[in-house]
């Protein structure tokens, strides 16, 4: 067990709080490099961060990075994450009084990985999506007997048209929908819980007209025949109700109540694949499809930022890099079209290539 230093539980609990009402960090996010800053505590078992030094910043790395978590080594990933956090607290204390003359700025930067490690917590990492084929079928296995049928339909319709973050989805008020427009307003002050609290404006992209019906009849359901309120969910929670024999409870509808965590749209997807003898995927991949089949028809740097934007993304980089790689199907299908015999050759043409150049240099800048 790890000895408590009550002097270094003072200064870090400050410098958490220092994160919070300066930085405007959410509380999630302090958790986190709490959690981050407790693995140095670990290795150096309640020592005063006044001996911090070069030496033990090198011995902290090796240990992290040899260190068993759950039967296997801390990946590249959380290592790289942690000394970050690490070094950020440390190159923060480096300039607080009492700590200035004992720990230098010098010192901090050997926390830092090998460039092989970081590459390896850093590069894009492939993830496996569904196909618009794949969601149709998901959807048309599903037979409306009831509104819970209905909702499951219409929700995952709305995972992929909308690419939105599941708790977002979750969160999400019958009001911050407008059927007219297909417009969807993710206002926090609303309730909706976005990514840092962001206000996004996102539009419904409309990859399958029958896809979209199935949202907007949802909508109209809720509205117009069980009344529900601007204020009331948009994929609310499934009503229980004791059995008949009273041993047992059952689904008997939905009720306007929000979701309080992600996990219902989970066991949704979960089981509905299951039903249909498809493979499973998780919310979050719906929204990694959805970026992949929107990017297919962007013709421009503009359209490529209006998509970007559509999705929450302040920077297109993290549309480009995180999200934007193709899988290897795609891959496939792209040079199976490519032109090798330069019968195609210059087909774009100068303005096109410069605003090619000018977007990667831009992309460049922001992730340099």
């Amino acid at each position: 067990m790890t000895r408590i230093n009550v002097g270094n539980v003072k200064i870090k609990r400050r410098y958490l709080d220092r994160l919070k009402q300066a930085k405007g960090l959410s509380e999630s996010s302090i958790v986190s490099i709490e959690r981050a800053l407790n693995k140095y505590d670990e290795f150096a078992d309640g020592l005063d961060y006044r001996a911090f030094t070069s030496s033990k910043a090198v011995a902290f790395r090796k240990w992290l990075t040899e260190h068993q978590g759950k039967d296997k080594p801390v990946s590249a990933a959380t290592a790289y994450y942690v000394i970050r956090q690490v070094r950020g607290f440390f190159m923060w204390l480096s300039g607080e009084p009492g700590f200035r003359s004992k720990i230098t700025a010098d010192s901090v930067t050997y926390l830092s990985l090998d460039l092989k490690t970081v590459r390896a917590a850093t590069s894009p990492k492939f993830t496996s999506s569904p196909t618009l084929d794949y969601v149709l079928k998901l959807v048309q296995s599903i037979e409306p007997v009831n509104e819970i049928d209905v909702r499951d339909r219409a929700l995952i319709a709305f995972l992929l048209l909308s690419g939105m973050r599941v708790l977002a989805i979750a969160t999400l008020p019958l009001g911050c929908f407008d059927p007219e427009t297909n417009l969807i307003d993710q206002d926090p002050a609303k309730g909706v819980h976005t990514k840092f609290g962001k206000t996004i404006i996102t539009k419904l992209l409309p990859f399958d007209r029958q896809l979209l019906d199935y949202v907007l009849e949802w909508h109209k359901y809720l509205a117009t025949t069980r009344l529900f309120g601007q204020t009331d969910p948009f994929f609310p929670s499934t009503k229980m109700q004791q059995s008949d024999d009273g041993f047992s409870f059952e689904a008997v509808g939905v009720e306007p109540v929000f979701w309080s965590t992600a996990s219902p749209i989970h066991r949704i997807l979960r089981e509905r694949s299951e039903h249909a003898r498809l493979p499973y995927f998780k919310p979050h991949a719906f929204r990694h499809a959805a970026i992949h089949l929107a990017m297919r028809f962007s013709r421009n740097a503009e359209e490529t930022k209006a998509l970007s934007q559509n999705f929450g993304h302040e920077n297109i980089g993290t549309t480009l890099l995180t999200y934007g790689n193709l899988d290897t199907y795609r891959v496939i299908e792209v040079i199976k079209k490519m032109d090798f015999g330069g019968k195609a050759a210059g087909a774009l043409s100068t303005d096109q290539i410069n605003e090619m150049i000018g977007m990667l240099e831009s992309l460049k800048d922001k992730t340099d």
